[in-house]
């Protein structure tokens, strides 16, 4: 079976398998068979090539990684554990933002505490002009999983769906923009994920108890980690679920 994550992950790239076998010190048959054959590379091959296609070791191959080393290293990719979402640093958030570069992935329900940030909009603009990939799910205030989830944290009938129809409300400046993409998901929000380039805040979510006030992880990509991919894997099973939104 092809290895179709690192075929994706090249041509996402732009990266020709001559280019790979020449940075890698290999013949282009090899690398062809690392793909059409899924083949796995020497570990020092893997390295250079996940950091080329910016991706992760045990995303592009599963199986290559033993066990212990994904425990050990998922633990490491653990920067910090906070009790309470409103413990996280403001420092810390307008760091992630004013570096992200590349990558912006927000899934919340509605999150209107980003938008206080008086530049947080005009920021996300501003990356997404310079080439950022902006992609943000907001939960569907017409349905019924945000209804449920209003009930659950004891917020009142309707008041969840004000609150998200109240966030988007600062968000419509970004409608049309190139680079940024909005969508409202139905699903089970189990965390809130906040994803800028390789860091990310995991915002669990605990039953009766709002978001503000539940732990959070802060999170930083390694190349041979699993828990950073854990997240970005599961932010993209609910981007595909989703459907556009609607102001």
């Amino acid at each position: 079976m092809p290895n179709e994550r690192l075929r994706d992950a090249l041509l996402r790239n732009g990266l020709a398998l001559e280019q790979v076998a020449e940075a890698v010190g290999v013949d282009q048959k090899t690398v062809e068979r690392w793909i059409t054959k899924n083949r796995t590379p020497y570990p020092k091959h893997r390295h250079k090539i996940a950091a080329m296609a910016r991706e992760s070791e045990t995303y592009l191959w599963p199986d290559s990684v033993a066990p212990e080393r994904k425990a050990e290293t998922a633990a490491a990719e653990v920067v910090q554990v906070f009790p309470h979402r409103h413990a996280v640093p403001v420092e810390l958030w307008d760091r992630m933002i004013k570096d992200a570069s590349e990558t912006v992935e927000v899934l919340v329900q509605a999150a209107l505490f980003l938008v206080e940030r008086p530049r947080f909009i005009k920021d996300l603009s501003a990356k997404a002009s310079a080439g950022a990939h902006v992609r943000l799910l907001f939960g569907d205030p017409e349905g019924d999983s945000v209804a449920l989830r209003s009930a659950e944290e004891q917020l009142g009938d309707g008041t969840l769906a004000a609150r998200i129809r109240n966030a988007l409300a600062s968000y419509r400046p970004l409608i049309g923009v190139d680079g940024v993409e909005m969508r409202f998901h139905d699903t089970t929000l189990y965390n809130s994920i906040f994803r800028f380039d390789d860091e990310m805040i995991v915002n669990t979510h605990v039953y009766g108890i709002q978001g503000a006030h539940a732990p959070t992880l802060h999170l930083r990509r390694l190349s041979a980690g699993d828990l950073f991919e854990t997240y970005s894997e599961s932010f993209e099973s609910v981007w595909n679920l989703a459907k556009p939104a609607t102001f």
